[in-house]
């Protein structure tokens, strides 16, 4: 079977591996859609190539205001890889103990706030402590990891904790242990990872449940949609009018900063 069709098989038992956990999607579905009910927002933070699935969720076609996508360049600008903003220092900072208080020291966080936290290996020291820091402001956290990376990881946290011993919710992308997926005749180690197909299917299907959720309850979403589905016209009121949302639903977490 040629490395492809095998890396497209892998991937199917990654779907398989979502559907599998149904009840936790809706369960954050559920958690998500209360707190966006409420007029507040979704917290979504990812760091290195986890910020993927942070601008899956929002803002991008078939996206919905509610989320407040928190992505640092420090920790995921990759394209210059060397040099100034290179991949090393990106490495580094993502283990720097107090980046994720700094970060959000930015945010005047809500009872009701809910968020959701992406690390493949949940070992990295930003990450875990952004959840920690969530859950310590009485944020409801959501976690998505991949389960079999993570236990064979070593956590970079103070006290050894991972990101799922910070979660209400752990959800999981089923990638293997190193990511990759795909061996190679000759080839020392693996390739093609599978944590971003496996997060993508369940930020998308929580996004989904959300959206029918939000409906139910007389409140549908602004979804940012395609011309060529809607026409020209409507297309520019969806993006106007959702981002208008968004910046209404986030400014009071800046208007008290500091008070």
């Amino acid at each position: 079977m040629s490395p492809a069709l095998q890396y497209l098989d892998a991937s199917q038992n990654l779907l398989h591996r979502v559907r599998e956990q149904l009840p936790l999607i809706q369960q954050t579905a559920s958690l998500f859609a209360r707190t966006i009910l409420d007029g507040q927002m979704v917290h979504v933070f990812g760091s290195g190539h986890s910020r993927i699935l942070v601008e899956e969720m929002w803002p991008r076609y078939g996206s919905f205001p509610g989320f407040n996508p928190i992505v640092e360049l420090s920790l995921t600008f990759h394209n210059l890889v060397v040099g100034a903003n290179g991949q090393r220092q990106a490495m580094f900072l993502e283990n720097v103990t107090g980046l994720a208080a700094r970060i959000l020291r930015n945010f005047d966080l809500k009872p009701g706030d809910s968020a959701l936290v992406i690390s493949s290996s949940g070992c990295n020291v930003v990450p875990v402590e952004m959840a920690e820091e969530f859950q310590r402001r009485g944020v409801k956290v959501a976690a998505i990891i991949s389960t079999t990376h993570s236990q064979a990881s070593t956590s970079r946290h103070r006290d050894g904790k991972k990101l799922q011993d910070f979660a209400d919710i752990v959800l999981d992308t089923g990638a293997p242990v190193g990511d990759a997926m795909i061996k190679i005749d000759g080839l020392e180690t693996p390739v093609a990872p599978g944590s971003t197909v496996g997060g993508c299917l369940l930020v998308n299907a929580i996004k989904a449940e959300v959206a029918d959720l939000l409906t139910k309850a007389g409140q549908p979403p602004k979804v940012l949609t395609a011309g060529a589905v809607v026409g020209p016209a409507k297309a520019t009121e969806l993006f106007e009018a959702a981002y208008d949302e968004h910046a209404r639903r986030l400014a009071p977490y800046y208007a008290r900063l500091g008070a």
